[in-house]
């Protein structure tokens, strides 16, 4: 029998060169990540489940995980012929410390989001703002505890709102560039204060956690992180793949600890 630290040097070396695939299924699109050990390879999107199978073949793939916010991850495995799959659950040990009072109520990309902060910035507090369909805010403490955060519309959502809830506004498309701060006509009206109000929501957030939080890291994350990168006049970095980064990392931490 091999001692304890030469087993574990063989186990970490062979985690280390695994290629993994992190399946982030959010409520628009299928997101794939693909990584040797803890190294990111390729982002795939909008890829629909008959793709999936055709990819674990083509790229080699030893390890799979996936997390969902829209379907049954057992019925997912069966539409695609994927087997062995790591299902992010709020049963499944992952870690962080999750301190959410309802977690299984939690969306798993949302947690996915804070476990990728935990890897690239382990003892930073730490607040994840994921700009999809939502916009959400979770926070991480600088001792690795998850506590929660808050859920808002996202921009496609808000113009969506006004459009779905009002008479006569409509809904405004591919219209992002440009968000005056006077809006002269009821497009560019629209566009001030759905643009403009995210902007100064985020960036108020942001600030009333700075204030609470010493050493704070703010990260932007999901399919609109770009479109704020540039606007948000506070210092912010922005991890696109983030909860791909999170969903690998929970992968790379069961393959060496169990």
């Amino acid at each position: 029998m091999l001692p304890w630290f030469v087993s574990f040097t063989m186990r970490f070396k062979k985690c280390a060169s695994m290629r993994n695939m992190a399946i982030d299924m959010g409520n628009t699109r299928i997101k794939v990540g693909l990584f040797s050990g803890q190294k990111m390879l390729k982002v795939m999107v909008d890829l629909n489940k008959n793709d999936l199978h055709g990819v674990v073949t083509d790229e080699g793939i030893d390890k799979i995980i996936a997390s969902s916010v829209v379907s049954d991850l057992p019925d997912f495995e069966k539409e695609t012929g994927l087997d062995n799959i790591l299902k992010l659950t709020p049963e499944l040990e992952v870690p962080v410390k999750n301190v959410y009072r309802t977690p299984t109520t939690l969306g798993m990309d949302r947690l996915a989001g804070v476990i990728g902060a935990f890897h690239l910035y382990k003892g930073s507090n730490c607040l994840v703002i994921d700009t999809g369909t939502t916009i959400t805010y979770d926070f991480l403490d600088n001792q690795g505890s998850y506590h929660g955060g808050g859920i808002a519309p996202g921009i496609e959502l808000r113009f969506k709102s006004l459009a779905e809830h009002t008479h006569k506004l409509p809904l405004l498309k591919g219209t992002w560039d440009t968000a005056p701060l006077i809006g002269n006509d009821t497009e560019g009206s629209i566009r001030s204060g759905v643009l403009n109000g995210v902007l100064s929501e985020i960036e108020g957030i942001i600030r009333r956690y700075k204030l609470k939080f010493s050493n704070l890291k703010v990260i932007i994350c999901g399919g609109n992180a770009s479109y704020f990168e540039s606007r948000v006049k506070v210092p912010v970095i922005v991890a696109p793949h983030l909860v791909l980064i999170g969903l690998n990392s929970i992968l790379m931490y069961h393959a060496q600890n169990k």
